[in-house]
């Protein structure tokens, strides 16, 4: 492997000498007279090792030591002096030279030191490239499964993820769809500017124009500072609005103005302002049926909808369950200080039986649960939570008998969404925060569905 070596010595000779002595070990020589401009060649070299004299005029070498540490903090420095005391030698460790040598110097020392340093330069180099690959690889691995369903997606995020489009996810609640935008941010081009989320849901009507543009010191009770919104935070990065079909009517203009004329204005304040972001939305409702029902601005349904991604369901991908598990049983395991070898065979068989109406999220919460209570190497069935055991959900399939059809579909799913709300709320013990965790969706989701189904929530459920 070849490497670039920096000289920066003002003895024009020694600069040549050393230039001479390592260039024969498959390495390229660059020198430099003095310190400043030593900078402006690491400025435009890729260089692996600076070899630096102690004593220069105008920048020494412990002012280039300190600037290179500050500025390039992984690069390694050797010292030469020909003031070989122990004090320079011992300083310059301290300030973060790899090592020293000597004037005048054997050129077999020398190239033991500059060996040593480079092996160190490399393996810092590794560990970097590994630190890349295991975080790209954490990513796309957060996306786990070979279904032909699941393939479209992660085809469509790669066809996706360089645009500045804007995308719409759709799809039931825990299907992943903020895992998958945070993927298109990962490797697309914004990736190293900031990704914010927001539960278009869980924000209070009232204080949702606030969070989404911001607002000015005294433009409301309670105002008592000024306040940047979700937009401005994710100027030149991304933002997530998960659940936008619960935005409220009066809102989805304002949200539409800014992804036409990526222009803002923050609540009490008359100045607008100008933003950079790429939006990734996303919904569990049919938005076309809202747009039907005036409750979503067919404008904005258009707007969000440029490049649509539908995710599917997990129990239409049964085959991915066994490898999101294991890769759930991995993760969770290893947060709590344990290892498995994975599933036995009868865990996984009774995991592929469940329609998990929560999807990916139910299936996660299953895993961490088992994962708590597993003795073994291997998790178990007995190890898996009693619901999945429980009366099975109806398989859509199932829901009408051979040779029938109800006479009110809208009844019939009604019947089904009441049957899951119930077993959730009686797993929960009545505790709807729980209960809507368990069946993946918001809190106002499922209060909004309590109120449509006219169920009435104590304490406990029986």
């Amino acid at each position: 492997m070849t490497h670039n070596v920096l000289v920066v010595d003002d003895e024009p000779k020694l600069c040549d000498l050393l230039a001479s002595a390592l260039s024969q070990n498959d390495i390229v020589v660059f020198t430099a007279g003095n310190g400043l401009h030593a900078l402006k060649v690491l400025e435009t070299e890729d260089i692996d090792l600076v070899i630096s004299d102690w004593r220069m005029p105008g920048m020494d070498g412990p002012q280039l030591l300190a600037e290179i540490k500050n500025r390039f903090p992984q690069l390694p420095v050797i010292v030469m002096t020909a003031y070989s005391t122990v004090k320079n030698a011992v300083q310059s460790m301290r300030n973060g030279a790899f090592d020293y040598i000597a004037k005048p110097f054997d050129i077999d020392e020398l190239d033991i030191t500059v060996s040593k340093a480079l092996q160190f330069r490399d393996i810092l180099k590794d560990n970097q490239r590994m630190r890349a690959e295991l975080d790209e690889h954490q990513q796309i691995d957060s996306l786990v499964g070979d279904s032909p369903s699941f393939r479209r997606v992660l085809s469509a995020i790669d066809s996706v993820r360089e645009s500045n489009a804007t995308i719409l996810l759709t799809g039931e609640s825990g299907t992943g769809k903020e895992m998958v935008a945070r993927a298109i941010h990962k490797h697309g081009n914004r990736a190293d500017k900031p990704f914010v989320a927001v539960n278009c849901a869980a924000i209070p009507e009232g204080l949702l124009e606030s969070e989404m543009f911001g607002h000015r010191k005294g433009a409301f009770t309670g105002a008592v500072a000024d306040r940047v919104g979700r937009f401005q935070q994710a100027d030149k990065g991304t933002l997530f609005l998960d659940e936008i079909g619960e935005m409220p009517l009066a809102l989805q203009a304002k949200i539409l103005r800014a992804l036409q004329e990526r222009i803002i204005e923050p609540v009490g304040d008359p100045r607008e302002r100008k933003v950079d972001v790429r939006v990734i939305a996303a919904t569990n409702k049919n938005l076309l049926d809202a747009v039907a029902n005036k409750e979503f601005r067919e404008d904005l349904y258009y707007r969000l909808n440029v490049f649509p991604i539908p995710l599917p369901a997990l129990r239409e991908r049964v085959e991915d369950i066994a490898p999101l598990a294991r890769h759930f049983a991995h993760t969770l395991g290893a947060a709590a200080g344990k290892r498995f070898s994975g599933f036995s065979a009868e865990a996984l068989q009774a995991m592929a039986r469940y329609s998990w109406p929560g999807n990916i999220r139910e299936l996660q919460n299953c895993v961490e649960r088992a994962t708590i209570v597993a003795s073994g190497a291997e998790i178990e069935e007995q190890d898996l939570p009693a619901y999945l055991f429980a009366s099975q959900p109806t398989e859509p399939g199932a829901l009408v008998a051979e040779g029938s059809v109800p006479a009110d579909l809208e009844a019939a799913l009604a019947e089904v969404e009441r049957a899951y709300i119930l077993a959730a709320l009686a797993q929960s013990n009545g505790v709807q925060a729980a209960a809507a965790q368990l069946i993946g969706i918001s809190e106002r989701s499922f209060w909004y569905r309590l109120k449509k189904l006219g169920i009435h929530v104590d304490k406990i459920v029986r």
